[in-house]
């Protein structure tokens, strides 16, 4: 992939993943179940500030983002001070790679502007006992929750979902109803 002024083109097939021919974005909540999504967590809380550059960006990628020259109906949606979420209709054109990858670097080169890192690794997330949400390792996670610190009704974030739906139905749940109760010790009562 090379970038040739606002136009970047996919080095493996060759098409242009992204123009600035603009697609309006359309309202998340309009998108269907079957739409793609791409969860970004950001490892601390970003201020409201931070937070509409972040969306700035977002938005001038989304209006200009095209997968084989397609313009895509797209739309993100920012949650709890930490999470992004892009969306793409595949019944209209899917993302391709390559397009994906722009945004992956266009939200990692903005970790030091925003003062958080939006491309993170196996980061697991899930909200206190004081309500503010929480990144941390697997492995912390997996002590907090021997601890106590974490029980089956915490509130977790799944950010491993794909489509709308599925944001939709567990992108927050109990820790007990998703993955994460994988790492969590074992209890008596179970």
């Amino acid at each position: 992939m090379r970038l040739e002024g606002s136009v970047v083109r996919c080095a493996r097939s060759g098409h242009t993943d992204f123009t600035k021919e603009t697609m309006p974005i359309v309202e998340f909540e309009t998108l269907p179940d079957s739409a793609r999504v791409w969860v970004y967590g950001a490892d601390r809380d970003i201020s409201p500030d931070n937070a509409g550059k972040l969306l700035a960006r977002t938005d001038e990628f989304l209006e200009g983002w095209a997968a084989h020259g397609n313009p895509l109906h797209s739309a993100r949606k920012w949650t709890d001070d930490r999470f992004l979420t892009v969306a793409v209709d595949r019944e209209q054109e899917g993302a391709s790679g390559c397009s994906i990858d722009v945004l992956f670097r266009t939200l990692k080169a903005m970790g030091p502007e925003l003062g958080a890192e939006m491309v993170t690794s196996g980061l697991v997330y899930f909200r206190d006992t004081n309500g503010k949400i929480q990144a941390v390792t697997r492995d912390e996670f997996t002590n907090l929750s021997a601890l106590g610190e974490i029980t089956d009704d915490t509130e977790v974030f799944d950010l491993s979902v794909t489509t709308l739906g599925e944001w939709r139905g567990r992108f927050r749940s109990r820790a007990m109803d998703s993955w994460h109760a994988s790492l969590m010790e074992l209890r008596a009562q179970r």
